[in-house]
């Protein structure tokens, strides 16, 4: 048996950020420069794929790349450079973007990553709040994927995408400013009744929604992707199935015991148009499928 190479080969971080950037745009250049490490998993994955990469087609990456929003991330924005300017019919889904981009090219592009695993390696609570947060984003695909399906919406994988990906300006601060990160994390469980806007505010001088939108325009992401993600247009169906599925992953990560559950009930009971009854006996048996 051939002997892989340790994913973690790449240069190794900077200082993590220990202080808030002075504003939006100081935010989304650092970002928009700054390394993105991915699960071990994903990275032992890819070198394992790499060594038979001949054999190699657009779904076996796909199957590994979509269960890591971090990697995810990373796709989506490289093909977002290949394409055309002014496309009309932009990349939306993981397996799409593979054959836009090659087998080939995909590997030479992405070459053996580092994990956050090893980034967060002197973070011990950082990397517990990012793993958790990799959990719920896990989880909010799937719920937004059955509320995408029971609605017979033709863009149920974006919707999955869109939530998968919902978090990941909030997995960004994570994993490059842990200290903020824990913070904030530290005021939430402090005073649950705070809106997570405030407490953003104020440790960082943003929303991280905004981070996340300005983030997804700059990589030049899917237009359909930015529009079902941004949480300011909740109005509209599809963002609404979207913040949903958020949510419910968010009330739910710990049990079904959350004070607000009821209210996410009623309103996806509204969603799927069923009876709150029928909407809870729904997502029970998405959250644990027979």
């Amino acid at each position: 048996m051939v002997e892989l190479p340790p994913p973690d080969l790449v240069t190794p971080r900077g200082a993590y950020l220990t202080e808030r950037l002075a504003h939006l745009e100081a935010w989304t250049h650092y970002f928009l420069h700054a390394e993105i490490p991915i699960l071990a998993s994903t990275a032992m994955a890819l070198e394992e794929l790499r060594l038979i990469e001949d054999d190699v087609d657009a779904n076996n990456l796909t199957a590994f790349i979509q269960s890591d929003p971090l990697m995810t991330l990373k796709v989506m924005a490289m093909v977002a450079k290949l394409r055309r300017p002014g496309t009309t019919t932009p990349t939306e889904t993981i397996t799409t973007s593979l054959v836009l981009m090659g087998i080939a090219p995909f590997f030479r592009h992405f070459g053996p990553q580092l994990t956050v695993e090893g980034w967060l390696s002197d973070q011990e609570q950082a990397l517990q709040g990012l793993q958790n947060l990799l959990k719920r984003a896990d989880r909010a695909g799937q719920f937004a994927l059955a509320f995408a399906v029971h609605r017979e919406d033709t863009d149920a994988q974006v919707m999955h995408l869109a939530a998968f990906l919902h978090d990941f300006a909030e997995m960004l601060i994570w994993i490059h400013a842990p200290t903020l990160a824990n913070t904030i994390q530290t005021a939430q469980l402090a005073d649950p009744t705070l809106r997570s806007s405030v407490i953003q505010r104020g440790v960082l001088g943003i929303e991280i929604n905004d981070l996340r939108q300005s983030l997804m325009k700059l990589w030049h992401m899917p237009e359909l992707l930015i529009n079902i993600s941004d949480d300011r247009h909740a109005n509209h169906p599809s963002v609404l199935n979207v913040v949903l599925a958020v949510r419910l992953a968010r009330h739910t990560m710990h049990g079904w015991n959350n004070a607000a559950l009821p209210d996410d009930i009623e309103d996806i009971a509204r969603l799927l148009n069923v009876s709150p009854r029928a909407a809870m006996s729904y997502v029970r048996k998405v959250d644990h499928p027979v």
